[in-house]
């Protein structure tokens, strides 16, 4: 039996460097896949389907709710073949009633020792409308090293740097944000991996540079401060969501190759200020994750804040407007208000105003969103503050040894350029 995995492509946000990760959810998945399945991979962003390949089955992995749409049409595409066509993913989970009008079969919620009966009723012309595993999480004993070996991973280099290896550490979120489905999609019980198990799936990766894709690490003092201290031997140098703002737990990840953070920014007050200060002070870089146009901002506060970012020095920033993404908290608020303004999931990138804002326009914040990258990015564009980002992971590489020369692609970056020189 052959099974060919699909990655729908998705629109990119406008004014954002245009890179692409591996994926994470579809080497996750195919690592649940049993061995004697003959498993194929396309990633729609770095290549093209083969809509001729002879398949038994196409499995269609959706993260994003901007990427269902497209989700939708390749699978059309190979149901008129006579092709079955199974979706799965975080995306699909929250879009499960419209898929199943584009699917012959949808799985909800975790794969790992759940997809060998797939393969089982699809081989008995069984093959179910539904498997409903949502909030019924496998024990997490079961999640595997990543089947990293069906990503060509040539494609995945900007400007001839090679982009990070996406890896998690736990499942699940005992935070419930506004914006975020994670609860629903996750749980609200944090469930770490054992911490054996994540150091040697980190060891088996080529690759010096990973992203630990968890959504906080920022959920267990002890749990976080074993985990660092376990990644030190390996020399790994990583990028993480938040990490907790304490003298130890900061030293740890500094010491362990943390390379930079992701931090959500949403005002400013001296607290954030000297949190983005204490990371950059132990050598990591901080990535600003901002929302605009949440229901407590004017257009002063949103240009004030752009002017804040600039002041702390933050090394990156990255804008969205604030999205009623299904199954959030803030979808629910906005939808008993009568302001969500279009349902057109195709807009729903984080880069466009799909709801009514408190105290603006729709077009006034839209205008707001361009304001914000168009000025924080003025003096240096984000093509250069990323190069610099990059040379400062290298610095630290050659430092302890560790640099590699993985790039297909002879460059390297000339940070007084926007370009690199050949």
């Amino acid at each position: 039996m052959k099974i060919k995995l699909i990655y729908p492509k998705w629109p990119k946000l406008q004014r954002q460097t245009d890179f692409h990760l591996p994926p994470h959810g579809p080497v996750c998945f195919a690592a649940t896949v049993p061995g004697d399945i003959e498993l194929s991979f396309t990633d729609e962003h770095v290549e093209a389907i083969n809509f001729d390949e002879q398949v038994d089955l196409v499995a269609i992995s959706c993260m994003l709710t901007c990427q269902i749409s497209r989700g939708w049409e390749i699978a059309d595409i190979y149901r008129a073949k006579g092709i079955p066509v199974i979706f799965g993913g975080i995306g699909t989970q929250l879009h499960a009633d419209e898929t199943m009008q584009h699917a012959d079969s949808v799985f909800l919620g975790e794969a790992e020792g759940r997809f060998g009966q797939i393969i089982t009723d699809l081989s008995n012309g069984t093959l179910q409308k539904v498997y409903d595993y949502k909030n019924n999480f496998p024990d997490i004993n079961l999640v595997g090293p990543a089947r990293r070996g069906i990503l060509n991973r040539e494609l995945y280099n900007y400007r001839g740097v090679q982009m990070v290896d996406l890896i998690h550490a736990s499942r699940g979120c005992r935070f419930n944000c506004f914006p975020c489905c994670t609860p629903f999609l996750g749980g609200n019980e944090f469930r770490p991996r054992p911490i054996d198990d994540v150091v040697r799936e980190i060891a088996t990766i080529k690759n010096n540079r990973l992203f630990f894709v968890d959504n906080s690490m920022s959920q267990n003092d002890q749990w976080e401060k074993e985990l660092f201290k376990a990644l030190i031997p390996l020399k790994k140098k990583w990028v993480c969501h938040p990490i907790k703002d304490n003298d130890e737990i900061l030293d740890l990840a500094a010491e362990a190759g943390c390379w930079y953070v992701y931090q959500a920014i949403f005002d400013t007050s001296d607290h954030i200020r000297k949190r983005v200060k204490r990371l950059q002070e132990r050598g990591i870089g901080v990535e600003g994750t901002i929302i605009l146009g949440t229901d407590d901002q004017s257009e002063d506060d949103i240009k004030r804040l752009v002017d804040f970012l600039l002041e702390i020095n933050l090394d990156l920033a990255e804008f969205t407007i604030l999205t009623p993404f299904p199954h959030t908290p803030i979808r629910e608020t906005l939808a008993q208000q009568g302001r969500i303004l279009s349902n057109d999931w195709n807009r729903y990138t984080g880069g466009e105003v799909v709801y009514q804002p408190a105290k603006m326009s729709p077009s006034k914040l839209q205008d707001l969103y361009y304001y914000a990258w168009d000025r924080f990015y003025s003096d240096s564009s984000q093509n250069l503050k990323m190069a610099k980002l990059f040379l400062k992971v290298i610095e630290k590489e050659k430092a302890d040894g560790t640099y590699q020369h993985t790039s297909p692609v002879k460059r390297k970056w000339d940070v007084n350029k926007e370009v690199v020189s050949q």
